[in-house]
């Protein structure tokens, strides 16, 4: 996925320009010089052979993948490349976002090391690299050697703490005002990986979405069975067997985060998102938010705002 590259450079060369100085020199490597093939038909042209010697740091992109067999079937086609990060000097720094983690961790690069690892592959990669110590609960972790990050956005917090370390804070905070960049999203944990693309099945995208899509008020197990043409039984079974928790308490959770999200992302008052969402009444709302993540809708949005 080359989008991340770019926008990395493009925030290193914000750096060079802010100060007037050529602190970071940026270039696009591979094994071989030549034409790399990315993602949606993009081509980047290298002009060097990956030289470990003659780098300060590697950045790894993420790629496209759905299942950690796609990711297996990556690494395996991209053998050479782990082989070839597995020597690299002990000066050199190796950082990598989204699923380009994997290439570290396949290369031992990541052993004994904390690292970040998207919710859905936190399995089978600590099944598989046992000695990395994966930290699922992250976005974003910065050691001497190395520096992972979650999601197809994780260039940027690994761009913004180079910047802070090696030209100063000072300048970080002027970029992001100028180039008008996102604050990193912290979510509560209470709703890690509550988002409808990161469901890990039909029935959960279908319950998630259908949720969603109901006031509040409306959301029972009957009519979340009744629209799914099945049993509330059959229902609740399903639900638990994939979420370990009771479907009422999934649902409600589902709700909530979207409380979450308006909470984070607009300066709504509390009494709109809850008339809006479709709770029976403000107080209520209010109850179950905190009942949920130990803080006020207020405290909140203090904390997590964006």
């Amino acid at each position: 996925m080359p989008a991340g590259l770019f926008a990395f450079s493009d925030m290193l060369h914000a750096a060079n320009r802010r100060t007037d100085r050529p602190l970071f020199e940026m270039h696009h490597v591979a094994l071989r010089a030549g034409t790399v093939e990315c993602a949606q038909g993009v081509s980047l042209h290298v002009s060097k052979a990956l030289d470990l010697t003659s780098l300060d740091a590697v950045l790894l992109p993420g790629f496209w993948a759905e299942s950690a067999q796609q990711v297996d079937d990556t690494l395996a086609a991209n053998a050479s490349l782990v082989s070839a990060l597995a020597t690299r000097p002990k000066a050199m720094l190796l950082w990598s976002y989204c699923s380009g983690v994997c290439l570290l961790a396949a290369s031992g690069q990541l052993n004994d090391q904390p690292a970040t690892v998207t919710w859905w592959l936190a399995e089978a990669m600590a099944q598989r690299y046992k000695k990395v110590k994966w930290q699922c609960e992250r976005n974003c972790i910065v050691t001497a050697s190395t520096a992972t990050a979650s999601g197809v956005n994780g260039y940027l917090p690994i761009a913004e703490a180079l910047i802070a370390r090696h030209v100063s804070p000072e300048v970080l905070r002027d970029l992001v005002n100028l180039m008008v960049l996102p604050r990193p999203a912290q979510p509560h944990p209470a709703f890690l990986a509550m988002s409808l693309i990161e469901q890990s099945s039909r029935l959960l995208r279908q319950l998630h979405a259908l949720v969603e899509q109901l006031p509040a008020e409306q959301v029972t197990v009957q009519r979340l069975a009744e629209q799914l043409r099945m049993s509330e039984r059959t229902l609740a079974r399903k639900v638990r067997a994939e979420t370990g928790v009771a479907i009422a308490a999934y649902a409600r959770c589902i709700k909530l985060n979207q409380v979450s999200d308006r909470l984070i992302l607009t300066a709504s008052p509390v009494s709109i998102l809850s008339a809006e969402l479709g709770f029976s009444s403000d107080s209520n709302m209010r109850r179950m938010f905190k009942e949920l993540t130990s803080l006020t809708p207020l405290a909140y949005r203090q904390r997590f705002s964006r």
